[in-house]
């Protein structure tokens, strides 16, 4: 059941992602219209819609600011730090197995932040949980990358957990619990990108985890201003990844996998 709820949700998200889905509606508008039918305006005019309102608009950075937010560092720690938890989703798997060194995309701070966190706090295990988020799995999986590249920055491998079978986030707040086996009274950090900190929270809170919340990958400055009109293909992206994380929070929690709607501190 796990392996086709995983397999579902990639293939429904790779139609249903705003920026593919408005591009569809868009060229079937187009279709419709050039072969006269009156009615082809509608999609052709919803899906030019959103490329318009990214465009003119700060929508991006007022999805993402919410999620971004909800979560923030704490001032002091509860006590010695026992380990840190590094969420997969930084790993390039394909360009890493293709050049065979580790290779980093636009998250690569959950993986910086977790070596110096790490050299922070010399006596916390460094846990690693990322598997392959591909729905045909191959190659090196994002933990290989991972003890590559933590290794080569010098974290000592005594000190250094991975866990390989996790393809989302449940998996990882599942399949690091039972890996890490918490206690009561230890102090765990989570590493994610800020505007996946509340889902994470939620999923991990529901898997057993008392843990804090380390949001890195920072998009916005955490304000409503309107001086957010970056490169409008930064924008774009933006604004579907803070999409996806709204529907992965209501999909999570109609799956029981969050303990919120919108899990808070």
């Amino acid at each position: 059941m796990e392996s086709v709820t995983f397999i579902a949700s990639k293939a429904l998200w790779m139609v249903l992602a705003p920026n593919t889905a408005a591009l569809l509606l868009a060229l079937l508008g187009l279709a419709l219209v050039w072969r006269g039918r009156r009615f082809g305006r509608w999609p052709l005019l919803l899906g030019l819609g959103w490329y318009a309102l990214v465009f003119a608009t700060p929508i991006a950075a007022w999805l993402t600011v919410p999620l971004e937010t909800r979560f923030s560092r704490p001032a002091t720690l509860p006590g010695p730090v026992t380990g840190i938890v590094v969420l997969g989703g930084a790993v390039d798997q394909e360009m890493t197995q293709h050049h065979g060194i580790p290779a980093l995309n636009g998250a690569a701070e959950r993986m910086t932040e977790a070596v110096a966190l790490a050299r922070r706090h010399p006596g916390a295990r460094l846990l690693f949980t990322g598997g392959s988020a591909a729905i045909i799995a191959g190659g090196p999986t994002e933990a290989d990358t991972a003890r590559m590249l933590f290794t080569d920055l010098g974290v000592p491998a005594d000190r250094l957990v991975f866990e390989s079978e996790s393809r989302n986030t449940h998996e990882n707040a599942v399949l690091s619990f039972r890996v890490a086996q918490p206690k009561p009274g230890e102090t765990w950090l989570l590493v994610t990108s800020a505007s996946h900190m509340p889902r994470s929270m939620g999923v991990f809170r529901q898997a057993g985890w008392t843990i804090t919340p380390w949001p890195v990958n920072y998009t916005t400055m955490g304000g409503y201003g309107l001086d957010y009109f970056g490169p409008f293909p930064t924008r774009l992206n933006q604004a579907e990844w803070a999409l996806r994380e709204y529907v992965g929070l209501v999909a999570y929690r109609l799956m029981g996998r969050t303990n919120a709607l919108f899990p808070a501190p």
